[in-house]
């Protein structure tokens, strides 16, 4: 049988490295402290990134609080501490921070706290992340915290390896001992579905934020959504506290939709979503964060309510990503 995940090894050496290249990428001009820290961490300053994103992160700024993560995990500007880099991401990704749920959907897994980590781990596929794609392959493949199918883990795992994750090359020669040949090539067919769902969820997920067709440079799918909100035409108008709590009085779990740089995007996807019924009940908040709008539905009693919601929602399409309070 396929060689269990390595948790210690393989994809820890991958993330690290993954998190240079993520870091690297992150650029928030919205909040002019957070981009003088990229502009430093991009010349080998550390100390001074970390020292520029300290003051927005305790303000809640989810992208300075993600690269702040991403210095601690990497031990860059800062003594590495791995447990500060959890809270810090867990801490961004209930701000929607995608990248950093993302990393610290991989960070429970890693720690082994893989039930919680797997909702993460899948939303990361979906979204194409291929450490995400590595692990969930596995997972398939061996039944491990997921139902067995060899289709999907070879899917998912073909398309890990076709991203350059190291692992992904040997785990597919593992597999392709006990993979029948037909559903070998039943699951090259699915990974291609699978890259089209992925393609289309970053789409829900950054289309909405119009950068205008000058702003041809920053529409790279690579590039986390944070990033490209904050590249925005015009700001995002505010919105006052008293009509975002007043959305919540029923629960305090929400479903971010979409960040948007103009308000007005926002307010069409949620008249396209707000009579679908994985929402019924849900109420509609704008929350401002720099020159973005996020887009929530809020008012969910739990967690789990929150998540069969925007699990219903991927399920047609509609990329979102539960938080909470």
């Amino acid at each position: 049988m396929l060689i269990r995940i390595n948790r210690s090894s393989a994809l820890v050496r991958f993330t690290f490295g993954a998190s240079v290249a993520a870091l690297a990428m992150i650029a928030a001009p919205a909040a002019a402290d957070v981009k003088a820290g990229v502009d430093a961490w991009s010349m080998g300053d550390y100390t001074t990134a970390v020292s520029e994103w300290s003051g927005p992160a305790q303000n809640g700024d989810a992208d300075a609080l993600f690269n702040l993560a991403q210095a601690y995990r990497l031990g860059r500007g800062v003594d590495t501490d791995v447990a500060r880099a959890r809270a810090l991401y867990a801490e961004a990704a209930n701000k929607g921070h995608i990248k950093a749920a993302d990393n610290y959907g991989l960070l429970l897994f890693q720690q082994g706290e893989q039930e919680s980590a797997m909702p993460l781990i899948r939303a990361a596929a979906d979204r194409g992340d291929p450490r995400a794609q590595y692990v969930l392959g596995l997972a398939h493949f061996n039944a491990d915290y997921a139902q067995k199918d060899w289709v999907r883990a070879y899917a998912l795992m073909t398309l890990a390896n076709g991203a350059g994750l190291p692992q992904a090359s040997a785990a597919l020669g593992q597999m392709d001992s006990y993979v029948p040949l037909a559903q070998r090539q039943q699951a090259q067919s699915f990974a291609r579905h699978l890259e089209a769902q992925a393609a289309q969820h970053r789409a829900a997920e950054l289309a909405a934020i119009d950068l205008g067709t000058q702003q041809s440079s920053v529409n790279q799918p690579t590039r986390p959504a944070q990033v490209r909100a904050a590249q925005a035409i015009q700001p995002a108008p505010a919105v006052s506290a008293q009509s975002v709590s007043s959305a919540r009085l029923s629960g305090n779990w929400r479903v971010q939709l979409g960040a948007f740089g103009v308000r007005g995007n926002a307010d069409r996807l949620w008249s396209q979503l707000s009579l679908n019924p994985a929402l019924n009940g849900a109420r509609k908040a704008l929350v401002p964060s720099g020159n973005i709008t996020r887009l929530q539905a809020v008012g969910f009693s739990s967690r789990t309510d929150a998540q069969r919601a925007c699990d219903a929602l991927k399920r047609q399409g509609q990329a979102c990503v539960v938080a909470g309070n």
